[in-house]
């Protein structure tokens, strides 16, 4: 089937959308960078960090609770909202200049999203949508720029993964001129969006606006004024104490069976993260607030997600996602249940909260549909719409299993492994020799009891799920250590 085949747009769909939907629906997609599940309001009554705006749109909207990135670093979960497939399955599984080996060498992988790919910007640019990108791209350097997937305006994407410098003159942002000099890069990102949005008011086109913040990926910088605040927020509280910040266990990681040691942040006080995280939120306020004034609130469907777990076990340790284990770079919740709001005007009961699973695959066709466009499911195999949940967070609906494969030693200590999660279970094994962790999550969401002992049938049930979907994908295996010959065991 050609293209332009696949790109017809659906009018079958336009009886059960409401108003808003049928004068086609605008997207404003928030993408940050390294944010825990923790680390926002919306999920955490109590954390260090202010986010006002974020849980201002969580009460006009409906957070997932079960929301999962489909890896536990960042390009992986970048490609996989664009092309709706799994990474494995499209061999995107490292963050594109990753090349760590451990025990065994790493996995091939692909270092930029395929041009063969039909994006879901292309989607809806090909659909009449006009398409804008501001921020973190890392999905591919020149000839794989938003502008060669689908974006008709890009502010700052580029190959690189993060900042040098957060500061004006900015080092290594590309495609974003200079601003004045200290200008910070998180509020230059918002003023682009709002000026896009200005522009597109004036147009009788609907609109993808893609925010996607470098913030708050390290270097852990931000405006003085706001570290102040929290400096002193720390002090008054009296949670400003090195030593009490991290596992008193020297310095181990607080979960039972863990490989090695790895300092592991326990408390949320670092006064540059938590004034990133006030920026990020600032500016998403800041891009809400225009859209308000700009009389386009009731026509424009808001997500906002992040792209794997906040940074807690290296790099400068910024936060912590306790109760939640792990962090970025970690097979285990910490590091890939992430912050998702939607908010669908006329659509969305206002201040739900969802728990059925659902995993970052699931963004295109459910905005296919949200935008009354026919599904393309040979391109978004691996993704399910959600909109039966967007209309009510309780209906009976089953998304099936989610799948993850990372066959690579993460930067932050993570060790190669595969997962599935299945209801209320998950299972990872660990693809350096085969073990199995099994998990009850509605019981245990930091996933301290292991129950691969208790329930072999289970682990069996989804160790063959596992093993089919890992054949099915072409999942890629570690390979042999070319320094000492070790080969890994074969597992599938």
């Amino acid at each position: 089937m050609t293209r332009a085949r696949l790109l017809t747009l659906s009018l079958g769909l336009f009886s059960i959308l409401p108003l808003s939907a049928q004068e086609k629906l605008n997207f404003v997609f928030f993408l940050a960078d390294d944010l825990g599940y923790h680390d926002v309001g919306f999920n955490n009554p109590e954390t260090f960090y202010e986010t006002p705006h974020l849980d201002s749109l969580a009460k006009s909207g409906m957070v997932f609770t079960d929301f999962y990135a489909a890896s536990q670093v960042c390009s992986p979960t970048r490609a996989s909202i664009f092309t709706g497939k799994y990474p494995a399955r499209t061999d995107t599984t490292n963050y594109f200049s990753g090349r760590r080996n451990g025990t065994y060498a790493a996995a091939t992988f692909q270092s930029r999203m395929a041009l063969e790919e039909v994006t879901l910007a292309e989607m809806l640019r090909d659909n009449g949508y006009q398409t804008f990108f501001a921020g973190k791209w890392h999905l591919g350097g020149e000839g794989h720029l938003p502008t060669d997937q689908g974006f008709q305006i890009n502010k700052g994407g580029g190959s690189n993964g993060l900042p040098r410098s957060y500061f004006s003159p900015y080092k290594n942002v590309q495609n974003l001129s200079p601003g004045p000099e200290g200008e910070f890069l998180t509020d230059r990102l918002a003023m682009e969006s709002v000026a896009f949005l200005e522009q597109a008011a004036g147009s009788p086109d609907p609109f993808l606006l893609y925010l996607s913040f470098y913030s708050v990926h390290t270097p852990l910088q931000a405006p003085k004024r706001l570290v102040d605040k929290y400096t002193k927020k720390a002090k008054d509280l009296g949670i400003d104490d090195v030593a009490g910040s991290f596992d008193p266990e020297g310095e181990r990681q607080v979960w039972p069976g863990a490989k090695g040691g790895r300092k592991l942040r326990v408390r949320q006080n670092h006064a540059t993260y938590a004034a990133m995280v006030e920026s990020l939120d600032r500016a998403v306020g800041r891009v809400l607030q225009r859209l308000d004034e700009l009389g386009m609130r009731d026509n424009t469907a808001i997500v906002f997600m992040s792209d794997n777990g906040g940074l807690s076990t290296s790099e400068g340790w910024p936060t912590s996602n306790l109760p939640l284990r792990g962090g970025k770079g970690w097979m285990y919740e910490g590091g890939i249940r992430e912050p998702v709001i939607f908010r669908w005007p006329g659509v969305t009961p206002a201040g739900t909260r969802c728990n059925v699973p659902a995993v970052s695959t699931d963004f295109y066709p459910t905005l296919l549909a949200m935008a009354g466009l026919e599904p393309l499911p040979d391109q978004h195999v691996d993704g399910v719409n959600l909109e039966p949940l967007l209309r009510n967070p309780f209906a009976k609906f089953d998304r099936g299993p989610i799948f993850f494969h990372y066959p690579h030693y993460a930067n932050q200590g993570g060790f190669p492994a595969s997962a599935i999660r299945k209801g209320e279970y998950k299972l990872i094994q660990d693809l350096e020799d085969g073990a199995f962790e099994l998990y009850h999550l509605e019981t245990d969401e930091e996933e301290h009891n292991n129950l691969e002992q208790l329930e072999a049938d289970r682990v069996k049930e989804l160790a063959d799920a596992l093993n089919e979907w890992r054949v099915e994908v072409d999942a890629k295996p570690l390979r042999p250590n070319p320094d000492t010959g070790a080969k890994p065991p074969k597992l599938w």
